[in-house]
Parts: structure tokens; sequence; C-alpha cells
């Protein structure tokens, strides 16, 4: 855990969070600025910076996350539903612990932003 982390201490429980999902590796939450009827937020236990430092040290979680993603999706009764990794400051990363983001429940335009 790294302590000035917001992630790292949601998934410790020192911060409140809507929790939707858990698993050993992965901790899905929703959004507190949603961007649509379900947005959730699905993070590695682990702290890593971002989308391609979990791919390179934690490939097994990269998929862990999406499999929770489904789910979540699944339980809220939607199948149709959008993944988003942010890596860096100029695509919209503010947490530099990595997270996907879990978009569904309506309609949504490509190309994105």
């Amino acid at each position: 855990m790294v302590e000035d982390c917001i992630f790292c201490r949601i998934v410790a429980g020192e911060i409140p969070a809507d929790v939707v999902a858990e698993t050993e590796t992965a901790f899905a939450f929703r959004d507190v600025d949603p961007q649509a009827p379900v947005h959730v937020l699905v993070v590695p236990r682990t702290h890593v910076a971002n989308a391609a430092e979990l791919a390179e040290r934690e490939p097994d979680t990269v998929a862990e996350l999406v499999r929770v993603a489904h789910r979540v999706v699944a339980d809220a009764g939607d199948d149709s539903y959008r993944l988003v990794f942010n890596t860096g400051a100029d695509v919209g990363q503010s947490v530099f612990h990595a997270h996907l983001h879990v978009l569904a429940g309506r309609a949504q335009s490509w190309p994105p932003g």
C-alpha cells in the first residue's frame, strides 16, 4: 500500500466506497463522478502506477480486472460496455494507481473524448 494513494486507501477500507465486487487480486467500486449509469472502477489490490506497469508485473491481474468488469456489467443486467485504461496525465489519468473504468447503461459514441 502507498499511503498517499486514494485507491490503496479505498482497497484497505480506510476510505469508504460503494464496493460492487472483489476478488483476491481485484477490487471494484462505483466512480464518485459517474459518466454513465454504470461507472465502476476496477483496481488491482497491489499498487502499480498504470496499465502498462500492471501488464508487465502482473499480467494475470489484468485478465482478472476484465473478468470482474464483465461480472459487474452482467450483474447490472447489461451486456454492452466500454472498458478504459487511462495511462498518463495527458489522457486523463488523475490517480496514478492502475484502474479500469467500466462504463455501461447508455449508448456511447466513438471516438471518445
